[in-house]
């Protein structure tokens, strides 16, 4: 593992991410990679490479505009992407409200796995780890009318799979995960955890 420099530079707009992180203790600065992985298709490769490379393509995104820029980052890029496994269906975050409903569709009353993968970028040194780490979840029931006014919340925006599992479950929805929930809603904390102690906050 390459040692982490301060600050860390967090690839990525999700609110949910950096909130983690700050939880955790951890000084992010937010600087979001122009990369609409969208319109991206995986091909014939498993989700954990998927997730990777994505994660790869975020972290190289943000050092290669800041180079663009002329700008010496000084800190580590960390770039991650979750995207949900349904037998072999890859589900990322839904364009519009059809394709939420689909997948919600798809995955209520089954059981899918959710891979979320991470990169750490150093620029300066051009040295970058990868991991990836999945969780199973089994989503029980959700009535028509459920996800109806589910959709019409337009909470499922920018959710990998249509999904926030700790929203869900708190709105009453029959999830159970094995594994991290963390890595579920975007960050593998487990893991990841030990590997900010330099970057801790004092008071946290």
């Amino acid at each position: 593992m390459i040692p982490l420099r301060p600050p860390l530079i967090l690839a990525s707009r999700s609110p949910r991410r950096a909130e983690m992180l700050g939880k955790a203790g951890v000084q992010v600065r937010v600087r979001p990679a122009d990369l609409d992985d969208g319109v991206l298709r995986p091909g014939r490769v498993p989700p954990e490479q998927w997730v990777a490379a994505l994660a790869w393509f975020k972290a190289r995104r943000v050092a290669e505009r800041a180079q663009d820029a002329g700008e010496a980052l000084s800190g580590t890029i960390m770039a991650a992407d979750t995207i949900c496994a349904h037998g072999e269906e890859l589900l990322g975050q839904p364009r519009d409200r059809a394709e939420a409903r689909r997948m919600i569709h798809r995955l209520r009353g089954a059981v899918h796995r959710t891979i979320t993968g991470v990169c750490f970028f150093d620029p300066r040194s051009s040295r970058r780890v990868l991991l990836v780490d999945a969780a199973t979840v089994r989503m029980g029931p959700v009535s028509d009318d459920a996800v109806e006014a589910y959709l019409d919340s337009d909470q499922w925006r920018g959710k990998a799979g249509a999904y926030n599992l700790a929203e869900r479950v708190e709105a009453g929805w029959r999830i159970a995960c094995e594994g991290d929930p963390a890595t579920v809603m975007g960050l593998p904390m487990r893991r990841l955890g030990p590997l900010f102690a330099g970057l801790r906050s004092p008071q946290a």
